[in-house]
């Protein structure tokens, strides 16, 4: 929907108004429409808008009665019309039909409660004039971003981290401890970002900022509450029931709607729900690479018109640092890449689309929350010898069935970081130079989390951690900012508060069926898509990076990138570059830690050396 940017310092109301321009300029990229801002004797309260409801009364800042609270809020709130209807009995006066106004009028009636009664996705602050006292809070799953930074003489936040390079006195610095753990998820793992200072405000917390101090609270605690007095039966209707409700909601607009659409189960229940007019797909000329021939399919069935893209790998090489840039941290999932050409080219139809971000964490979908049956089989023997061969397997060197042991001996807490893991410990730490060896272990990071649920069950304790890391750090960081950088929004219908609540009663044995995965949603599917589209198993965006990196081309360029000077200050460069030839002459396949260290590469390229405000703020 938007851009939200902001700072509260002893500065002139003149330094504010200038400092506020720069910075909403920033991010222009997520509100073309139109841009408000509020400065007062502390605080400068900044926005860009992407119009989607209340197309004429919608513009931020927005104020309660008084005058003494002014907000601006990023996302979209889909019961504001139930919301507003009950504060509108309770005395309050709207001056708008906008979603947003329900946040300000609400938070004066319930306080900070008031972030209990919103469905949807949302960032936004408040700023009380009389208390000199702000509060913020970010949606519950994460799908809108909230960054900060606060050093007691000032208070940064915004929707992303690049407004920040317009506030003079912001020192950019690489947050050495972020490097080595990257390595391993390949995203942004710590609250810490890259930049050293900023943070970001987890999923499901709120804050209250006055005075210099930071009171940040937890107040969204996912949970898995099985509940076995229902019926498969049962769950598989709820589960169509809840959807279309969801969709529903998610599909309120004053501007066009459509839906992205691969040949997957997720991304087609979304579509056959929403009948849009117009879907969009993305694929490469590889084989093995595309699912466009199954959208255009279930598209025609649906008599809707697919819209859709073969990527190229020049256009992939050629528009990477923006896509690096548009990220605020380096992100190594390759999907990101053609999600932003996708968003590219619908933005040229829409303003909004839906999309099927969501369903594997909620319903089991990864293949990681299975175990096949030879697993199973060997799962029979002792758990003592079991355990006693995966402790063995991870002081030794990587070997062919060293996972299998580790997997199937240890407990979960030991060996699962999530759906993506890239170099192991002691790779990362082989390959980076000394200054940035000590950022936490994988499993220091995971920690946390798998103390909060010691007695799930080994598939809810991957949910769980997916749901706080590997998901709004990679799935819903990536779909946010390739979709604001082409000023489209993307509203993803699984990650709604009434499908999680029905999610989180579902018992591990109606989401996982022998080989199958999101057994459950897959039924419901059934009842909604042609049988082909809801039998058919997870692919995800897969990019041919690894091959085209075979080609001299290609190779050449990954090369040129990896013997540049700046990179001897990360990594040891002849480490890296045994990567890339060991994979350019077929001895292992090393693309995916190719590229996540070619990743932060073209990240650092695109903010400490090509930044165009380094120069204006020497």
């Amino acid at each position: 929907m938007c851009g939200i940017v902001g700072f509260i310092d002893n500065r002139s109301k003149e330094e504010k108004e200038v400092i506020l321009k720069a910075m909403t300029d920033r991010i222009r990229h997520r509100g073309p429409n139109s841009e408000g801002m509020f400065i007062g004797e502390r605080a400068a309260i900044g926005f860009r808008r992407l119009s989607i409801i209340d197309l004429e009364g919608g513009s931020q800042p927005i104020y309660n009665e008084t005058g003494n609270l002014v907000l601006t809020f990023n996302g979209e709130i889909y019961n504001f019309k139930e919301i507003r209807a009950e504060l509108m009995e309770k005395g309050h006066i709207f001056k708008t039909n906008t979603d947003t106004e329900v946040i300000v009028h609400g938070y004066e009636e319930y306080g900070k409660d008031v972030v209990h009664k919103l469905r949807g996705m949302f960032a936004f602050v408040i700023w009380d004039i009389e208390k000199r006292e702000l509060f913020g809070a970010r949606d519950m799953f994460g799908i809108k971003p909230f960054y900060y930074m606060n050093n007691g003489e000032s208070f940064l936040y915004g929707s992303e981290i690049k407004s920040f390079m317009e506030y003079p006195s912001f020192e950019r610095e690489v947050n050495k401890d972020a490097l080595k753990p990257y390595l391993t998820f390949q995203y942004s793992a710590l609250d810490e970002t890259f930049f050293k200072g900023v943070y970001k405000l987890r999923a499901g917390h709120c804050f209250t900022w006055k005075d210099g101090k930071m009171d940040i609270e937890e107040y969204n605690k996912f949970y898995f509450d099985p509940d076995r007095s229902k019926s498969f039966d049962d769950y598989v209707q709820e589960i169509e029931d809840v959807m279309r409700e969801s969709v529903e909601y998610h599909a309120v607009s004053d501007v066009p709607v459509g839906s992205f659409l691969s040949g997957g189960i997720d991304s087609s229940y979304i579509t056959r729900c929403l009948q849009p007019q117009q879907t969009f797909s993305v694929g490469f000329e590889n084989k093995g690479f595309s699912e466009v021939e199954f959208a255009e399919g279930l598209s025609e069935i649906l008599g809707a018109e697919n819209v859709n893209k073969t990527v190229t790998p020049d256009e992939f090489f050629g528009e990477l640092e923006k896509i690096q840039y548009f990220s605020d941290e380096p992100h190594a999932n390759l999907s990101a890449v053609p999600l932003y050409f996708l968003a590219e080219m619908a933005r040229k139809h829409v303003t909004v689309v839906l999309s099927g971000e969501g369903s594997d964490e909620l319903f089991g979908g990864y293949d990681s929350y299975n175990v096949a049956a030879y697993e199973q089989k060997y799962r029979k023997l002792p758990k003592g010898l079991r355990h006693l061969a995966g402790k063995f397997a991870t002081h030794l060197p990587k070997f062919r069935g060293r996972d299998f042991l580790e997997r199937n001996g240890l407990p979960v807490e030991e060996w699962y970081i999530g759906q993506a893991f890239i170099f192991d410990e002691k790779e990362a730490k082989k390959i980076v130079t000394d200054e940035y060896k000590n950022g936490p272990t994988p499993k220091e990071i995971t920690k946390p989390f798998y103390d909060k649920v010691k007695d799930y069950d080994e598939m809810s304790k991957k949910q769980y951690l997916d749901l706080h890391l590997w998901q709004p750090n990679d799935i819903l960081l990536k779909a946010d900012k390739m979709t604001m950088a082409h000023c489209i929004e993307a509203r993803v219908p699984f990650l709604d508060m009434k499908v999680m609540e029905l999610a989180a009663h579902i018992p591990t044995e109606y989401k996982l069926h022998g080989p199958l995965t999101k057994y459950v949603l897959r039924k419901s599917a059934e009842r909604v898509l042609p049988e082909e589209w809801a039998k058919r198993p997870k692919k995800g965006f897969p990019v041919p990076f690894s091959k085209w990196i075979l080609e001299e081309r290609w190779y050449e360029y990954v090369k040129g990138i990896f013997s540049a000077d700046y990179v001897s200050e990360f990594f040891d460069q002849k480490a890296i570059l045994k990567l890339l030839e060991d994979h350019y002459g077929q001895k292992k396949n090393n693309g995916r830690k190719i590229y996540t260290v070619y990743a932060f590469l073209v990240w650092y390229k695109a903010y400490f050396i090509d930044d165009p405000s380094l120069k204006k703020n020497a």
